[in-house]
């Protein structure tokens, strides 16, 4: 489980530029920004579950929470995440024991080891690099078409980049 926080600001990512020439580069002034809270599941990325909020805090995790509690029914979730001050708060821990959800922190300063972030970077891939939106509705709605629309397209076939194999390195 992991929080993004998407921009309407063009995303530059790749591009040629011939050496003496200038390129105009689209952008806006725009500061719109959603707040999304998402879950993956793995080996089943397709189902993604996503919400937006007005912020990200305690509050908001612990709906999310409740959310996956609903979709996944009894059994126990484990949730692996980062150790952003929302997530180890005590209404959040204390919301987790009540939910049956059992909350899994990384160390410090390792998004690498969090699968969702490899999928906030296919998002930016499908939607955002190099893209410009005319309106924050265009670009809520291109956000959106990702969840809606191209992930559950793409989802199988994103299960060998977002997984959990990694390799560990001996000294």
């Amino acid at each position: 489980m992991d929080a993004v926080h998407p921009t309407q600001a063009t995303k530059l990512s790749y591009g040629w530029i011939r050496t003496g020439q200038n390129k105009h580069v689209e952008t806006t002034g725009s500061r719109t920004r959603l707040n999304i809270v998402g879950a993956i599941q793995l080996g089943n990325i397709a189902e993604t579950m996503t919400a937006q909020y007005e912020t990200i805090n305690g509050e908001s995790i612990i709906d999310f929470m409740t959310k996956l509690r609903s979709h996944y029914g009894s059994k126990t979730v484990h949730l692996i995440l980062d150790r952003s001050g929302y997530h180890r708060s005590m209404l959040v821990a204390e919301k987790a024991i009540e939910l049956n959800i059992k909350l899994h922190f990384l160390p410090p300063y390792s998004p690498n080891l969090n699968p969702i972030e490899r999928l906030w970077k296919v998002m930016n891939e499908k939607v955002r690099n190099n893209q410009f939106f005319k309106s924050s509705k265009d670009f809520k709605e291109a956000i959106n078409r990702f969840f809606e629309v191209i992930l559950p397209d793409i989802g199988h076939e994103l299960n060998a980049r977002i997984n959990d194999n990694f390799e560990l390195l001996k000294s």
